[in-house]
């Protein structure tokens, strides 16, 4: 049984970690929807402890914002020393996922009608603990007026009548809510607002999109002025994007979002960039690697889908810049065979077993492998090479090898495996890979459930004391 425990557990890491309930290249989004569903079911009603633990790990947003709605919805299963700990890793996790994934969370509860005293209680802690309201109540208008509700809390001051009373014109003592109140009929109010308010103002304003973006640009966040960068180039403004604080993998579909020509023009920023966040997300690990050879897939299917446009290959981008950093020697082979990462497309089939065959001539300390797993140049053929490779020539496990796949196969409840000689792990951002590494140790070795047990409750012990 604790074999089956641990099995099942890794299994809902993997899936936690990738899955978003949205299309990918090989599956739509309502069986990825209904395969989630089904796995987060079944995990809470057989290991609940651990379910709730997996709100300390890497996994993300979506699948933890879904962990914590079914942990309230189900409150009444839970001990009181359950609820306990439960409280805690959810009010830690919601303090670090984005506030309008929390709104929507908020909404989610409230449509299921899920109301019990516990889930009041830790929306009324949430909201009290943003750090500006006023903020809150003109960015997230809608959100906050609706948990403020749900939760039966009253706002303080001037936020009772700025959500609650719709005729209210009258003046308030609080700058952002009454640069809100003066932008209804004053244009130069707008440019005080966030960039998501200001836009609804400039719009029935009918102020020129070159001209409002050039003003609001100060009020912009870093992801904003990137979504808006297209269109602003099509209306002949500019917005700066600083792009040496971006995070990597971020930055990295950022990179592969630009058409090719445009990426060979400017090389040596974007080769710049990227270099300084894979050192910031190597950290202290720079170097500590030894010989590492990467299998990178950069095949037709690493395009993603409409909803997660180039992700795999994204993924795939950012670990290339962070393993030359964590490696003494690196050697990077893409599976179409090119050797300039920075121009990188998805394009052809997935020939991993011939680049798994090169990768190992190079005799290296470690073996990384960056894809979905779909190996289909001939099919099969690079679980048959690491299979023979372990059996016969590397029994010892001397290189370590690890398998880290970006997409969920909702087929299989979990991330597409290449090998049972070669553990698989899921994986959302590069800058998670030193960890994910280490995690695939409880994969390889066919853990006791004891060690994985373990594992959860050290974590879980650092996430709490983080917060």
């Amino acid at each position: 049984m604790d074999a089956i425990a641990a099995d099942d557990m890794l299994l809902f890491i993997n899936a936690a970690t990738t899955s978003t309930s949205q299309r990918e290249f090989h599956g739509g989004a309502d069986e990825q929807r209904l395969s989630l569903d089904f796995l987060h079911d079944y995990v809470i009603g057989n290991y609940r402890d651990l379910y709730a633990a997996a709100l300390a790990l890497d996994i993300n947003d979506h699948n933890a914002a879904l962990i914590v709605r079914k942990l309230l919805e189900t409150t009444g299963d839970a001990t009181a020393g359950q609820r306990r700990v439960e409280g805690a890793l959810i009010a830690r996790r919601l303090r670090v996922l984005p506030p309008q994934r929390v709104y929507d969370l908020f909404r989610a509860l409230r449509r299921a009608k899920v109301n019990n005293r516990r889930t009041r209680a830790i929306i009324r802690e949430w909201v009290a603990g943003r750090p500006d309201p006023a903020f809150d109540a003109v960015k997230y208008r809608t959100g906050l007026k609706r948990a403020l509700r749900h939760a039966h809390v009253a706002p303080d001051g001037e936020l009772g009548p700025f959500l609650f009373t719709t005729r209210d014109h009258r003046r308030y003592d609080t700058p952002l809510l009454e640069t809100w109140r003066r932008a209804h009929y004053e244009k130069a109010s707008v440019y005080g607002l966030p960039y998501t308010v200001a836009e609804g103002f400039a719009a029935k304003h009918g102020i020129d999109r070159a001209t409002f973006l050039k003003r609001i640009e100060p009020r912009m966040t870093r992801l904003e002025r990137l979504r808006v960068q297209e269109s602003a180039r099509r209306g002949n403004a500019a917005v700066a994007v600083d792009l040496g604080q971006m995070p990597l993998t971020r930055l990295a579909s950022y990179v592969l979002s630009l058409p090719v020509a445009e990426r060979a023009e400017r090389r040596d920023e974007l080769t710049g960039a990227l270099r300084a966040a894979a050192v910031r997300a190597a950290g202290r690990a720079a170097g500590g690697w030894g010989r590492v050879a990467a299998v990178l897939d950069d095949s037709f299917s690493a395009s993603g889908s409409a909803q997660k446009r180039r992700r795999p290959l994204a993924v795939a981008l950012a670990c290339h810049y962070l393993l030359a950093e964590l490696a003494a020697e690196y050697v990077p082979l893409w599976t179409s065979g090119r050797t300039d990462a920075l121009l990188a497309y998805p394009f052809g089939m997935t020939p991993l077993g011939e680049r798994v065959l090169d990768a190992l001539e190079h005799a290296p300390d470690r073996l990384l492998i960056v894809s979905d797993g779909w190996d289909n140049a001939p099919y099969g053929l690079a679980a048959e090479v690491l299979r023979v490779w372990r059996a016969k020539l590397d029994p010892a496990r001397r290189v370590a090898a690890v398998h880290l796949n970006p997409v969920y196969d909702a087929a299989d409840f979990d991330v597409k495996r290449l090998a049972r000689a070669v553990p698989t792990v899921g994986v959302r951002d590069a800058e998670d890979v030193p960890a994910l590494v280490e995690f695939a140790r409880f994969i390889e070795g066919g853990t006791a459930f004891a060690d994985l047990r373990a594992h959860f409750d050290e974590r879980v012990s650092r996430f709490l004391e983080e917060g």
